[in-house]
Formats: C-alpha cells, structure tokens, sequence
C-alpha cells in the first residue's frame, strides 16, 4: 500500500490489531519497516493497538529521491552539501500516511533517527498525534555540533569500516553484523531473525537500505526549521537503552527534560536495539502513555488525564535478566 506527499510515494504495511487505538512505527535511518521485529509489532497488538509501519522517502519500498554529490553520511551530519529535502517534508510523509489510513491521529512510536523525527511530527501537527514514544533517540532540539555529545563516535566509525561483497549474500551479511553490532549486551542475540529481516527487506525492496549510503546521506542532511520541544503538549515516552551503543542516555534525558509531560525509562541492558526480552515491557510502558492522553474526540485534541504542572517528568530504570544470559521473563 501506498501513500502520496506530493510526487513522492511513500509504502506503508498494516501490521494487525485492527479495531484497536492506531500507532505509528517510525523507523531509523536508512532501514526499512522489514526491520521491526514481527514479535514486537505483536507485543504492540497485544496492547490494544492496530500497528501500522511505514518506509521513509529514500528507504524500503518507497521514493528514491535524485542522486547528489555527497555520498557519505557523515558528510551530510556535518552539513556538507546542499539538502534535497527537509525534515518537515519527512513528517508531512508521516501525516500522508495517516491520511491514506483514514486516521485524524495516532500514537507514534518512534526508534533511533524515528524517534527524533516523531518528536518532530508531533510539534509540526500537534493534532495529528496522540502520545509520543521516543526510544534510543536524540532530541529534536539539538544542533548539529551538540550531537557530538550524545554520540558515539567510535561505534560509528566501527560501522562504517565494515566492508562485505556486493551481492544478496553481501547484503545480508551487511546487515546482519550491523544488527549484531547495536544489539542488546544483556541479552542473547537472535541472528536467525536478523537474517530474516534482512532477507525480507531484499525479497520486497531488491536493495539494501542499510548499504545505502547515498539515501543515508539526504535523511541526515535535513534541516529541521520546527518548533522546540518545550512546546510538545502530548504525552510522551522516552526509551533508551543503558548501554546503547550509537547515542548517550544523556541523550533520553535531554529529550525527557525538555518534554513537558514525559516519562523517561531506562532499559538496562540494552543497547541501540529492542530485544525480545523487554518487548512486553515495552508494549505495557507504551499502553500507559497512550492510556494517559485520554479518550479521543473527533476532530478534538485528546483530553490529557495527566494533568502535569508547569513541568512533569519521571524517571524509571527497567532491570535485564543477568547479562550475557536470557531474562527471565518480561
């Protein structure tokens, strides 16, 4: 299926629970949605959500936008070269989706650069979203020199100096050592889903997103010219993983501070990853942020049963199961 912003076609997948309170998955940069875990989007169902993910312009099934000169993503980061489109052209993506559903809003669910991007979404069209779940993200606010705080920089350029053969096997290869590279220390890895992903993503898209560097380049190279997050008046969740190794948990507190009404819970653990083991854990944290904006009314914003004060946020760390071994349950 196929929503449009403009020229661009944007692919998106209903991944079930019909009937139930609508949620966005926002994906990460250069990844498609093959790569949410399926057990995860059911965990989510199992909540009283009817899921629904999406490729961004410039990954999966949808868009390519015309090539340009910078072909490395760090170069983008650091703002070199001219950008081919901005990050409100990335939400207005989001809102088409939404549109071609029928949805007047959503619960957004957002993972890494998707986390950023659905702060984005919600202080862009602050009608069009419910609550807001943010994980292993940095904030919206910050520029780009301040990254460099919350950045890891030697898993970065670890990633980067991989090299594997052009070719199916290449790519899945590709992606199933980035996959095993960001994963969770706390919990075991599950490469034969890794593999899985990354074949699903090559059955549909023919091309590997995560191999991408030219596309990786014009996401990260957005501007964003948007409001700050001192201004996000819906419920949000912050995520992050305690040993995440591409962003600082610095980085969740940063963005939980800056949210008016925010919980920010901690996954020990855990790194730039969602493992199976925090998956019902996770789907209960975003049900209760869901629960706190209240009933919808149509064509109204949610009723905010939270009441904060000028200023309301909570932290909370979520205990792994012994590293090294499997948790020991959810």
């Amino acid at each position: 299926m196929f929503a449009r912003n403009g020229d661009v076609e944007i692919a998106y997948e209903d991944l079930g629970g019909a009937g139930g309170d609508p949620l966005l998955l926002v994906m990460g940069l250069g990844a498609s949605r093959f790569w949410w875990p399926p057990g995860f989007s059911h965990a989510l169902v199992g909540a009283g959500f009817h899921v629904v993910a999406y490729d961004h312009r410039d990954a999966g099934e949808s868009s390519r936008l015309p090539e340009t000169s910078v072909r490395n993503p760090f170069v983008a980061l650091a703002g070199g070269g001219r950008p081919v489109y901005s990050s409100e052209d990335m939400t207005d993506d989001a809102v088409a989706v939404l549109d071609a559903l029928g949805w007047d809003s959503a619960h957004l669910f957002g993972h890494s650069m998707g986390g950023l991007l659905a702060q984005r979404i919600a202080l862009r069209r602050p009608g069009r979203v419910r609550s807001l779940t943010s994980s292993g993200a940095l904030p919206s606010d910050v520029g780009r020199l301040q990254m460099l705080r919350y950045l890891r920089f030697g898993t970065v350029f670890r990633l980067a100096r991989m090299r594997f053969p052009e070719g199916h096997d290449g790519d899945v290869a590709a992606g199933v050592a980035l996959a095993r590279a960001i994963a969770s220390p706390g919990y075991p890895f599950d490469e034969p889903a890794a593999r899985a992903m990354a074949e699903r993503e090559l059955a549909a898209c023919g091309v590997s997103g995560i191999r991408d560097n030219r596309a990786q380049s014009r996401q990260i190279g957005v501007t964003w010219s948007g409001g700050r997050l001192a201004g996000l008046r819906v419920p949000a969740l912050v995520l992050h993983g305690e040993d995440d190794q591409i962003g600082r948990p610095a980085a969740g507190r940063a963005t939980a501070r800056a949210i008016r009404d925010s919980t920010l819970v901690v996954l020990a653990g855990v790194g730039h990853d969602l493992p199976s083991g925090v998956w019902p854990r996770v789907a209960r944290e975003v049900r209760a942020v869901a629960d706190r904006a209240g009933p919808r009314v149509e064509g109204c914003s949610p009723v905010n049963r939270s009441s904060p004060g000028p200023h309301s946020w909570g932290i909370r760390t979520l205990v792994s199961g012994k590293r090294g071994s499997p948790p020991g349950g959810g």
